[in-house]
């Protein structure tokens, strides 16, 4: 029972730190174009967060079901692959580097899964088809949208752009700025809506995960009445309460802001104007609604980057700070990797201390 208690501790504060950690992705831009003071997109992106989080369930049960066996699959697993990804978000925080906290977790759960079947890589799930017939597993998933998401986050961002140049050639730019300044707030909501509904729902799918496999050890079977509502025994199923957690912690993570990240996003990459500012946050945010429903965990932090690089090269190629673009994506490619090692070495670490 105290390891489960462990488990659900180390989910939240996952999420609080995927709230502070991504909630560049949804402020940065509207932030550096000076149309919300930092204190007041923090909250605008915390409220759209919430109401994103709790809009279904799709990238939760890929989550819980769809990318390991969960049979193999045990409290200490979930543990492992938690502390993993806490651990990789902390030190990209720390850096300033914008990396995915989507990543971090499910690199994090396959190192830590690969531990517990001692090294038997059949404990992945590549690539099938669930019972509908829709395609799961690591490839479609994880591995095509994680090349694919920022290609299209880039080139949709500057096909927009584009669009917009051609459409307000003869507006003077205060009559832009003004209108943009507006439409923006509506951006950066549905940027932060739809960062909700993609990231708040990964977290919810790791403790679904944990408390089946609980369920399934044994390990709540003594529980009291009042607490019942801990048994979970269907892995793509996700309990209301655990919904409402995710959302709200979620929710408490971006209101604490995240401001080394909001300054290589929102300064430091490209210098924007709020027409910039919502065109790659429209455009970010489009990617992630199609891909949340579809049940794809893509990266937030992939398309919004990408998103903000296409912009600015449609302004001026050398308008992007390339150098630190390069350091972006070397994060990018190093997380995955990291976070499974980072899950492996506790996985066997925990067992150890048993």
């Amino acid at each position: 029972m105290t390891l489960i208690l462990l488990v659900l501790l180390a989910a939240l504060v996952f999420e609080y730190i995927n709230g502070f950690h991504d909630t560049a992705n949804a402020i940065a831009t509207v932030v550096s174009t000076k149309v919300l003071t930092p204190r007041m997109a923090v909250v605008w992106a915390a409220a759209w967060n919430l109401v994103g989080a709790l809009m279904g369930t799709a990238v939760a049960k890929t989550i819980s079901s769809g990318l390991v066996d969960s049979t193999a699959v045990n409290t200490t697993t979930i543990l492992a692959a938690l502390c993993g990804g806490i651990i990789w978000n902390i030190f990209t925080w720390w850096l300033g580097l914008p990396s995915s906290s989507s990543h971090a977790l499910i690199g994090g759960l396959c190192g830590a899964a690969l531990a517990t079947a001692n090294g038997n890589w059949a404990v992945m799930i590549w690539a099938k088809t669930d019972a509908k017939g829709a395609a799961i597993g690591l490839w479609p998933k994880v591995v095509m949208p994680m090349v694919s998401s920022p290609v299209i986050g880039f080139l949709g961002g500057a096909l927009l752009m584009i669009l917009l140049t051609i459409i307000l050639r003869k507006v003077t730019p205060r009559v832009v700025n003004f209108v943009f300044g507006k439409a923006q707030l509506l951006s950066a909501g549905f940027m932060g809506w739809s960062h909700g509904t993609n990231d708040a729902q990964k977290t919810m799918g790791l403790i679904t995960l944990a408390l089946v496999a609980a369920t399934q050890e044994g390990t709540l079977s003594d529980l009291p009445a009042w607490a019942g509502f801990l048994r979970v025994t269907d892995a793509k199923e996700i309990p209301s309460w655990i919904i409402w957690t995710c959302a709200i912690t979620m929710a408490a993570g971006t209101a604490g802001g995240g401001w080394r990240i909001i300054r290589t996003m929102g300064h430091k990459m490209v210098k924007m104007q709020p027409v910039h500012g919502f065109a790659a946050e429209t455009t970010a945010a489009a990617i992630l609604f199609f891909t949340g429903r579809l049940g794809i965990p893509v990266s937030t932090t992939h398309v919004i980057s990408t998103s903000i690089m296409g912009v600015g090269a449609v302004k001026r190629f050398s308008a992007v700070k390339w150098g630190i673009v390069e350091r972006i994506v070397w994060a990018w490619v190093l997380t995955i990797p990291a976070t499974a090692l980072l899950g492996y070495g506790i996985e066997r670490l925990l067992v150890l201390a048993k």
